[in-house]
């Protein structure tokens, strides 16, 4: 290749992140919004109160990371017990598959944080800055005092809502009621004030400014959601037989005379969007399935004496087969559906049957290394053992300690060991045996450790004694 040619040659780079128009929400009443709030109420309720909630002297909620303890309503969860976070996790990944194949994005549409928080947001401006025309004329309009005036109210009402949600966060890991007495004194350690701060502006940037790009291009769920969909699985879906071809009419309009489908390519479904998309090009992978589309176009169906559902929550099997409502639900029993169920139910009852059965006490055992064995003053033989117990309920606790598995074995001296709540306590335990009750070598023995005022606390564990 000459010179010539390698200078003339026009490398076409593709840009991995395309800058878009910023996207205006019209703001859109219905059925489908109103559950959209109901679920923004719900889960708000539950994060910002939970941690104010008594229980038992504490908060319900609390992961004390100094103490090594969490705290979940009555359960006391220590570093042993995280078997039961790797738990959770498997189960909302198993939950995640089967609400995804049997409705879509429902996740998204209505209980993720981003977009609860993108509709707060959205909601803000628009008390301050009024409705999607307004905003958009106020923002392509020069700077002026009224225009400061807005975007200063809304920025710092933004601003204490992330403020709020970040000590909220920061509330479930130092207890709420003394992180508030410090915030008042504005004496807040470096790390609380670092993660309210942190926490803070991640919610302002997400909610104010990322918006529809967090669904777009940074949650990784939008971008494997389409692995679990299937044909059958549930969707906002555009009737395109029954839309087109879209144009304007007058409402006394002969629609069909005219070769025109329902759709008048008013547009409301493309301004209500959150993430700025056309729905009626198909399934796309922005689509958060929040119904806001739904809304705006039975509203205009209504004006247009159509009837509604152009867009409604469908199928694609659905809409291509015209299936009525009760054969979308019969599909929704399909093998996929119905393996993700048995295995997500099957985890879900063993997780709850083993909380329900957790026995409140974990007892960990360690022979003395430094000696194998001694002779006591009567001759026995005698082995030293240590005993760690952690009381996991929130009662103090008296445990009972004995020992068997050998002939005539048995501890020194009786053996009490009291436990404050939540609280470990350590003891020692002179366990002997007498002198050739057994060979020579290593020998299992147990360790029976129960609570003194309930039986059904016992657990018992493995321990080796040495003779000589």
């Amino acid at each position: 290749m000459s010179e010539q040619q390698k200078s003339q040659r026009v490398i076409n780079i593709q840009p991995l992140f395309a800058s878009e128009p910023k996207v205006y929400p019209r703001w859109i009443g219905g059925i489908f919004q109103r559950w959209r709030w109901v679920f923004a109420w719900l889960t708000q309720i539950v994060f910002y109160g939970l941690c104010w909630l008594p229980w038992n002297g504490r908060q319900a909620v609390l992961f004390d990371l100094d103490a090594r303890r969490f705290y979940v309503f009555d359960f006391v969860l220590w570093p042993q017990d995280t078997i039961y976070l790797a738990v959770l996790l498997v189960l909302s990944a198993l939950a995640l598959f089967l609400f995804t194949t049997v409705a879509g994005r429902v996740w998204c549409g209505y209980t993720c944080p981003q977009t609860v928080y993108t509709e707060i947001f959205l909601w803000i401006e628009k008390t301050i800055e009024g409705d999607r025309a307004k905003r958009m004329k106020l923002d392509a309009a020069p700077w002026t005092p009224r225009k400061l005036g807005l975007k200063t109210a809304k920025h710092a009402v933004w601003l204490l809502v992330a403020l709020w949600t970040g000590f909220t966060f920061v509330g479930y890991f130092t207890p709420v009621r003394e992180l508030a007495d410090v915030a008042l004194k504005v004496s807040l350690s470096g790390w609380e004030t670092f993660w309210v701060l942190f926490y803070g502006a991640a919610t302002y940037g997400n909610a104010g400014f990322m918006r529809e790009q967090m669904c777009k291009y940074i949650c990784p769920y939008a971008q494997f959601q389409f692995v679990m969909f299937d044909p059958d699985t549930l969707i906002v879906a555009y009737d395109e037989e029954r839309g087109e071809p879209r144009g304007g009419r007058a409402k006394k309009d002969d629609a069909r005379g005219k070769g025109l489908g329902d759709c008048i390519d008013c547009s409301m479904c493309v301004q209500v969007c959150p993430t700025g998309i056309d729905i009626r090009k198909g399934l796309q992978l922005e689509c958060i399935g929040c119904a806001a589309c739904i809304d705006a176009c039975d509203q205009v169906m209504d004006k247009m004496n159509y009837p509604r559902g152009l867009i409604r929550y469908s199928t694609e099997n659905a809409v291509k087969q015209h299936s009525s409502r009760a054969q979308i639900l019969r599909r929704t029993i399909r093998p996929r559906v119905l393996v993700y169920s048995a295995v997500f139910l099957a985890a879900l009852g063993a997780t709850v049957w083993s909380l329900a059965t957790r026995v409140p006490l974990k007892v960990d055992i360690q022979r003395d290394r430094a000696a194998l064995a001694s002779e006591a003053a009567d001759g026995s033989i005698e082995n030293a053992f240590r005993l760690q117990l952690i009381n996991a309920s929130e009662q103090p606790r008296v445990y009972a300690v004995s020992v068997d598995g050998l002939e005539g074995i048995h501890l020194a001296e009786p053996l009490r060991v009291s436990v404050p709540p939540a609280s470990t306590a350590a003891a020692t335990a002179q366990v002997r045996v007498e002198a050739g009750a057994a060979a020579g070598g290593s020998h299992a023995i147990r360790f029976t450790v129960a609570d003194t005022a309930d039986p059904a606390v016992t657990v018992s564990e493995e321990a080796k004694f040495w003779m000589p």
